[in-house]
C-alpha cells in the first residue's frame, strides 16, 4: 500500500482551490458536501463555476495566484491550467505543511482525492494513487450501481440511535451482535425502503427481536435465463447475503459463482422427470432452514413465478409464519427471445403471445389445440424438446400452416447459444440434425422470420 486511506473533516475548516476551469468545478461540488469554508482563487471563472459560486456563497477572488495565497489552510486543490502555478502551490503548500492536491499531477500531491460513493454519512473512496484513475471511476459506477440507495436513510438512523442501543444493551458483545444482525433485518429494511420514518418504537421492536433467537428468512431469486449480465441487482444483494442457496438445474455456473462463497450449496436437480430433490422435500427444507436461523436463497432459472413452481414454494412458507422476500428474473422467453433476434410481438406479426410447458406431471401434453391456432399470436414452448414432435403434429392437425416459421434455441443468453431456424413441417429433423439439447425454449410464429434482419447475439 502505497497510500494510507484517510478521511479528515473539513467543516467550517479553510479550504482553497486555485482554478476557474471545469475540473476545479468539480472538485468544488465534491468539496461543498463536506461543509467546509470554501475559498476559490483563479482569474477567470466560467459561467457554470460562477453561477455555483453564486448559489453555493463561496468565496471567490479574480485574480492571479501569488504565493502569499496559500497560509493556514486546512487543504489546497491546485487546478489551473498552468504546470508553473500548480508546481509552486505544490511546494508552498508542502513547505507550510497543508496538505495539497494537484489534479492530474500525483507526483505533486502530499494526497490524492479517490472516486468517491455517497450514501449521506456513508462514504466510500476508490483510489488507484493516481496511476489509473479512470479505473477507479469505473469501479465507484459499479458501487453505485450496486449499492441500495436506501443505505442514506438507514446510516442516518443508525447514527441517531446509538446511545438509545448503549442504554438498552449494556454489554459491549451483546451490542456488536445487535449490529450486526441490524442491517440484515427484514424489519429495517421494509422500513428503509418505505416513506415510513423510523421511530424509537422501532428500535424496541428490534431489540427483542435481537435478544431473541435470530429469526431466518428465504429469499426465492430468479436467476434469470443464463448470462450472468441480466441479473437483477436486489437478486445480486440477497446472493451475497445468504447462509444457503438451494438452485435447480436451469441455473447457470456462472451466475452460481456470484453466490456469497461460504454459503452451503444445496443441488435440486429439477431435471424432466430426474428431481434430485421432489417438490415436497424441497418445500419442506426451506421451511426446516429458515425455521433454524438460516437465510436461504431459492434460486431458480428464469423467473420464479413462471413455470418456476414459485407459488408453491411460498404457500408452504406463508403456513409456518416464515418471513420472504420474492426477487423477479427475466424470463427465459424475454432473455432467450432477445438474444435471439426474435421479438415476441410486432405490430406487423403479432399482438398476443402465448406461454406454454411442454412438462406435464403425467407426461402427456394436453394442450387445448384449437384455441392455439390464432392469427397473429406467438407461440412460446419452455421445456418442450422433447415433445417437439408431437406438438408439431398437433398443431399442422387442428389447422397450423405447416409453413409456419419455428425457432429452437439451446442454451439462450450463454456462449453455448444454439439457434436452429425452420418450418413447423420440418424443425423435427431438423433440430435431430442439430443435436439440440435442454434447456431448449421452442418460439412459434411470423415474428420468427425477423431473425435474419434481427439477430445479432448468435
Amino acid at each position: 500500500m502505497e497510500n494510507f486511506p484517510i478521511f479528515i473533516n473539513i467543516e467550517q475548516k479553510h479550504v482553497t482551490i486555485f482554478g476557474g476551469g471545469d475540473i476545479a468545478l468539480r472538485k468544488a461540488i465534491l468539496l461543498i458536501k463536506a461543509r467546509p469554508i470554501l475559498m476559490v482563487i483563479a482569474k477567470e471563472f466560467s459561467d457554470e463555476f460562477m453561477n455555483f459560486i453564486i448559489k453555493n456563497n463561496v468565496i471567490f477572488i479574480q485574480k492571479s495566484y501569488e504565493p502569499s495565497d496559500i497560509s493556514s489552510q486546512t487543504l489546497i486543490i491546485a487546478a489551473t491550467d498552468d504546470k508553473k502555478v500548480n508546481k509552486s502551490i505544490s511546494k508552498i503548500s508542502q513547505i507550510n505543511r497543508i496538505p495539497v492536491n494537484v489534479v492530474d499531477q500525483p507526483d505533486l500531491c502530499s494526497f490524492t482525492m479517490g472516486s468517491i460513493v455517497e450514501r449521506d454519512a456513508l462514504v466510500i473512496s476508490i483510489s488507484s494513487g493516481g496511476k489509473a484513475p479512470v479505473l477507479a471511476r469505473m469501479i465507484r459506477e459499479s458501487l453505485e450501481i450496486t449499492l441500495p440507495s436506501y443505505y442514506s436513510k438507514l446510516v442516518n438512523f443508525a447514527g441517531s440511535m446509538r446511545s438509545l442501543v448503549q442504554k438498552k444493551i449494556k454489554q459491549i458483545e451483546k451490542r456488536r451482535e445487535f449490529w450486526e444482525y441490524f442491517f440484515e433485518d427484514t424489519l429495517i429494511q421494509k422500513i428503509a425502503n418505505s416513506k415510513k420514518a423510523f421511530i424509537p418504537e422501532d428500535i424496541d421492536e428490534l431489540v427483542s427481536r435481537r435478544l431473541k433467537k435470530h429469526d431466518g428468512e428465504v429469499y426465492l431469486v430468479g436467476a434469470g435465463p443464463g448470462d450472468k449480465d441480466l441479473l437483477t441487482l436486489r437478486a445480486l444483494q440477497l446472493m451475497q447475503k445468504c447462509d444457503v442457496c438451494i438452485y435447480d438445474n436451469l441455473v447457470s455456473s456462472d451466475v452460481l459463482e456470484l453466490v456469497r462463497r461460504d454459503a452451503d450449496m444445496i443441488y435440486a436437480g429439477k431435471k424432466r422427470d430426474q428431481h434430485t430433490l421432489e417438490q415436497s422435500t424441497i418445500n419442506g427444507l426451506l421451511i426446516e432452514l429458515a425455521l433454524s436461523g438460516k437465510r436461504v436463497l431459492r434460486l431458480k432459472g428464469g423467473d420464479p413465478f413462471i413455470f418456476g413452481r414459485g407459488g408453491e414454494e411460498i404457500e408452504g412458507l406463508m403456513e409456518q409464519g416464515i418471513s420472504f422476500q420474492v426477487v423477479p428474473g427475466i424470463s427465459a422467453a424475454n432473455g432467450v427471445s432477445s438474444y435471439s433476434g426474435i421479438p415476441l410481438t410486432h405490430r406487423d406479426h403479432a399482438q398476443s403471445c402465448l406461454f406454454l410447458t411442454g412438462h406435464f406431471k403425467d407426461g402427456v401434453i394436453d394442450f387445448d389445440w384449437p384455441k392455439l391456432i390464432v392469427e397473429k399470436q406467438t407461440l412460446v414452448i419452455y421445456m418442450g424438446l422433447l415433445s417437439l414432435k408431437e406438438v408439431k403434429t398437433n398443431l399442422i392437425k387442428y389447422g397450423m400452416n405447416k409453413g409456419m416459421p419455428v425457432a429452437v434455441i439451446q442454451s439462450g443468453t450463454t456462449h453455448n447459444q444454439k439457434v436452429v431456424i425452420g418450418e413447423l413441417r420440418n424443425i423435427s429433423s431438423k433440430v435431430n440434425q442439430a443435436r439440440l439439447k435442454s434447456p431448449a425454449l421452442i418460439i412459434i410464429g411470423s415474428v420468427v422470420s425477423l431473425r435474419k434482419g434481427l439477430s445479432w447475439f448468435g
